[in-house]
């Protein structure tokens, strides 16, 4: 695999809104495919993108209708930083999620349609942090390129902007 050497960022603008984010994927997964990602490596991204705005798009704009979000995309030979800004309401608590696996002990047709998002985040990521500031949140997360899981406890630290 051949991966560009690390680049400033790429930002991407997109309406919170199931339209709005399909548009962004496709245009974020362009951009993956044209630094040479591999499409498993895509695939992985894009799901990790997909749950994150679908969340942002669902929960921080629940009740303000409508959003933008600011995606910006930093690849280095480490991994895939992610950095999302929106203007929405902040994450229950200040916190991610713990992202525990959802309980899949009843029949099919009875299993929950969420609560799968952030599990999913924090298995296919290594690192990851939240914060809100001047009525702006801020989540960060890092895809390895090199398969490794997401350890718990590992965080970014404090976001500096």
């Amino acid at each position: 695999m051949t991966i560009a050497p690390a680049q400033s960022a790429k930002v991407f603008e997109l309406v919170a809104s199931p339209a709005g984010i399909r548009v962004g994927l496709i245009e974020i997964r362009m951009h993956l495919r044209e630094t040479g990602l591999s499409d498993c490596r895509c695939g992985t991204t894009e799901i990790v993108l997909a749950e994150a705005l679908n969340n942002i798009a669902e929960h921080a704009y629940e009740d303000c209708g409508v959003g933008d979000i600011a995606v910006a995309i930093t690849l280095d030979d480490v991994g895939i930083l992610i950095e999302f800004t929106d203007r929405g309401a902040p994450l229950p608590g200040l916190s991610p999620p713990a992202g525990n696996p959802p309980v899949l002990d009843a029949p099919s047709g009875d299993l929950p349609e969420g609560g799968y998002g952030w599990f999913l985040i924090r298995k296919l990521t290594t690192k990851l942090a939240y914060t809100r500031q001047n009525g702006q949140n801020f989540l960060r997360l890092r895809v390895n390129l090199r398969g490794a899981q997401h350890a718990p406890g590992r965080t970014f630290g404090a976001w500096s902007r």
